[in-house]
C-alpha cells in the first residue's frame, strides 16, 4: 500500500506546473545566482570527485613518512639510553640532533595528515 501512495504521489508531483508568473520568478533567480562568481566558485568546489582505487604502491608510499618517523624514534630511544648510560658527549650531541628531526618530522606529518582530513571535510559537506 505504501508503494502505491508513493506513486501516487510521484504522479501527482509530475502533474503540478510552474504558473507564468512562478516561472518568470525562477528565471529571475536563476539569472541572479549565474551572475554570482564567488557562489559558482563555491558550488564547483563542493562537487565530489569519484575516488579510483589506490594502488598498493602509492597506500606503501603514504605509510613511509610514519614508519620514518617510528624508526627515528626508535633510533632517538636507543641514543638516548645510550648516552644516559655512557655520559659520553658525542652520543648525548647525537641523541639531541636525532631529537631534534624526529619532532620536526612529527609535526610535519601531522600537519600534512591534519590538512588532508580538513580538505576531506570540505569535500563532504
Amino acid at each position: 500500500m505504501s508503494a502505491r501512495r508513493d506513486r501516487e504521489e510521484v504522479s501527482a508531483m509530475d502533474e503540478a506546473r510552474l504558473s507564468a508568473h512562478e516561472r518568470r520568478v525562477l528565471a529571475e533567480i536563476e539569472e541572479q545566482l549565474s551572475q554570482d562568481a564567488s557562489l559558482a566558485r563555491r558550488l564547483r568546489t563542493m562537487r565530489r570527485t569519484p575516488r579510483l582505487p589506490v594502488p598498493s604502491l602509492a597506500r606503501a608510499r603514504r605509510r613511509l613518512p610514519s614508519l620514518g618517523v617510528v624508526a627515528l624514534g626508535v633510533m632517538t630511544l636507543a641514543l638516548f639510553v645510550l648516552a644516559v648510560d655512557t655520559e659520553a658527549p658525542a652520543l648525548i650531541w647525537a641523541f639531541a640532533s636525532v631529537w631534534v628531526l624526529t619532532l620536526v618530522t612529527a609535526l610535519l606529518l601531522a600537519l600534512r595528515w591534519a590538512k588532508r582530513r580538513g580538505a576531506e571535510t570540505r569535500t563532504d559537506e
